[in-house]
């Protein structure tokens, strides 16, 4: 006899579609309202019990890992991406930070992962490090190019992350035109001036 769920052992398609519907479920009221957005909302949305989430993927972190990278890896994957294909120190790192910060802005759940809110989730550490690692290497190159000011830590721009999280979650209302445009103020103190 088959134990639907048993490890190593297929799980019926009716089980394999609940499972893919609470992992849709996820992302759509993850996406929406970050990753401490109540289960009972993914629940509803999944039209499942709490429980059904609990049996499926064990706990709340479980559910987070298994939709982490389509929810917030690829969009962290695609700002890393788009830097790499350019080729000026100074652009490779503004354009990384204004991605980074901007991502923060437009997506809770991604917001929620730079500020590692779920810091017991292994993908998320990992997501957190390799982004981390990307970061301090464009402040390194950049810094030796003469674009950034020699004073800039790795850990700065760390806390300098953290920070917007803070103020996208305090400020929630601003428009995202004047969100950027105090984008750039923080940035420019980052900068060497070009100016004469």
């Amino acid at each position: 006899m088959t134990v639907p769920g048993t490890p190593g052992r297929p799980r019926r398609a009716d089980a394999r579609r609940n499972t893919e519907g609470i992992r849709r479920a996820a992302l759509d009221v993850f996406r929406s309202g970050g990753l401490n957005s109540p289960l009972e909302e993914v629940a509803q949305a999944a039209g499942v019990s709490k429980g059904t989430i609990y049996h499926r993927f064990g706990s709340r972190r479980g559910l987070i890992d298994a939709v982490v990278d389509e929810l917030v890896a690829e969009r962290i994957q695609g700002i890393i991406a788009t830097v790499e294909d350019l080729h000026d120190p100074r652009e490779r790192f503004e354009q990384y930070l204004l991605g980074i910060w901007l991502l923060q802005f437009d997506e809770p759940a991604a917001n929620d992962v730079l500020m590692r809110t779920t810091p017991d989730s292994e993908p998320l550490s990992h997501l957190c490090a390799g982004a981390q690692q990307f970061a301090s290497d464009l402040l390194s190159t950049a810094q030796q190019a003469g674009a950034v000011r020699a004073d800039i830590t790795p850990e700065d721009i760390n806390q300098l992350i953290l920070e917007r999280g803070v103020v996208v979650r305090a400020c929630d209302q601003q428009p995202r035109h004047d969100y950027r445009r105090r984008l750039r103020f923080v940035l420019d103190g980052l900068l060497v001036s070009t100016r004469l």
